[in-house]
């Protein structure tokens, strides 16, 4: 008996080309399905769709039927399914509510109605499922972003759903904590949806694939016929040899750390007598666990940040683009958004654009670009400065794997005029990219 059932949905955001069109299928109990495709090819309306936030919390025009669990999402609020349905969003900084972490991870419990006395066990028990325990009583304010996805997924964990629907919910996790979130997920006996762009992973453990095309169901198949038609039609999507070498002939030091120590007000050292060497021409990739430093480093690195101890010597412009650049959009065309950085010469935007895969979308605004689109606008914005150091933190954050070669290429071919830091938690994108890769060690044990 399927546990969700979406008849014929179409789906259009207000004044948008629609964002699924005629989608048809059912989930059964039990069962993991990995929901892939492009940036902007509908996944995630597709999980709001079976949260019941389309229609009801994002206007637009809706067509066809989406049940879940009997419950018609058109005639019941998202707030009615919440017994039933538990969400992780792409941007965890959108879904929390309250300042600490024990609270924000108890806040669905009180919201269905869950027995006071049993609320700050189950909140507790969720969070040590995912090696998190040791983040109760923190502020949600002074976690990492991947800290901050673990307490979110604690939270939809908590209410022991149906079915969990997962937007990009390893997006922001070491690849040792999101193997083991993936494990998780399919050792808890309910129906969960996975939308992912990162696929190796969900490839492994999912028990059937979705892939989807400018709003259509093109491929809906049990993992191992799923993973032959990949091959096929969709190699990109398949763990493969990097397809970029690196042939950077290092030059001069653009920026050294040297005994540099930080920490934040109030809590532990988040860096002790780190160092950094980047020279122009090479791209270098810094990895780790969750909470190890990797932002701190990059930050400090950038001037974002001034350190307690130690030096930094820097040369030349320093751009940084953050986790969540989508945050930080403020104009009301894509091309103005570019042309901010260089006091508003629009003229210098399209080349920035076309490197980024976006030519076309000058006019379009900044708002209704999907998600890994607006990753790819964000990285325009600072490459248009031309910078002697380029810090990425995260850059493949919902970005497909075609896109993420595109990246890459881009990167190597560019390399030779700045010194580059990538920060992420993609080993494929690092390998890929990268002339070297520096992997910080944990600050405190990361463990599911």
């Amino acid at each position: 008996m399927a546990l969700a059932t979406v008849d014929r949905l179409s789906f259009s955001y207000p004044g948008r080309a629609p964002a699924l069109r005629d989608v048809s299928l059912e989930l059964r109990q039990g069962e993991m399905v990995a929901v892939l495709g492009p940036s902007g090819s509908g996944k995630s309306t597709l999980v709001r769709a079976l949260a019941g936030l389309v229609p009801h919390f994002h206007g637009g025009r809706f067509e066809g039927r989406v049940e879940v669990d009997g419950m018609d999402t058109r005639r019941v609020r998202p707030s009615d399914l919440a017994g039933v349905v538990a969400t992780v969003f792409q941007d965890p900084e959108d879904q929390v509510v309250f300042g600490r972490v024990e609270d924000e991870v108890a806040f669905g419990l009180e919201n269905v109605g869950t027995a006071p006395h049993e609320i700050a066990e189950r909140a507790r028990q969720a969070l040590a499922v995912l090696g998190s325990e040791h983040l109760l009583g923190r502020r949600v304010a002074e976690l990492s972003a991947g800290e901050l996805q673990r307490v979110c997924l604690a939270s939809s964990l908590a209410l022991e759903p149906q079915l969990l629907l997962l937007d990009e919910p390893t997006s922001q996790l070491d690849p040792e904590t999101a193997d083991a979130l993936l494990r998780l997920a399919c050792g808890l006996g309910v129906t969960v949806v996975l939308s992912e762009q990162r696929p190796a992973g969900p490839l492994e453990v999912c028990d059937r694939v979705l892939f989807l095309e400018e709003g259509r169901v093109i491929l809906d198949a049990r993992r191992d016929e799923a993973i032959r038609w990949l091959a096929r039609h969709r190699p990109a999507y398949l763990p493969h040899e990097p397809a970029v070498t690196s042939t950077s002939t290092t030059g001069p030091i653009v920026c050294r750390l040297d005994g540099v120590s930080f920490g934040y007000r109030g809590g532990p050292p988040v860096l002790v007598d780190a160092g950094l060497e980047l020279r122009r021409g090479e791209v270098v990739a810094l990895a780790g666990p969750n909470g190890s430093g990797k932002t701190t480093l990059a930050k400090v690195a950038g001037g974002l940040l001034q350190s307690g101890r130690g030096t930094v010597d820097r040369r030349g412009r320093a751009v940084y683009l953050s986790q969540d650049p989508g945050r930080y959009l403020v104009r009301e065309r894509v091309d103005e958004e570019v042309a901010l950085a260089v006091g508003g010469d629009v003229s210098r935007a399209a080349p920035a654009l076309a490197a980024v895969g976006l030519s076309g979308f000058e006019s379009r605004h900044p708002r209704d670009l999907s998600s890994g689109e607006r990753e790819r606008l964000a990285l325009a914005s600072v490459l248009v400065t031309e910078p002697d150091l380029l810090i990425l933190d995260e850059p493949t954050r919902g970005v497909d794997p075609e896109r993420k070669d595109e990246l890459a290429r881009l990167l190597r071919a560019q390399a030779a005029q700045r010194a580059t830091l990538v920060v992420t938690h993609d080993l494929v994108f690092a390998a890929e990219v990268a002339d070297r890769t520096i992997s910080l060690g944990a600050t405190e044990p990361v463990y599911v």
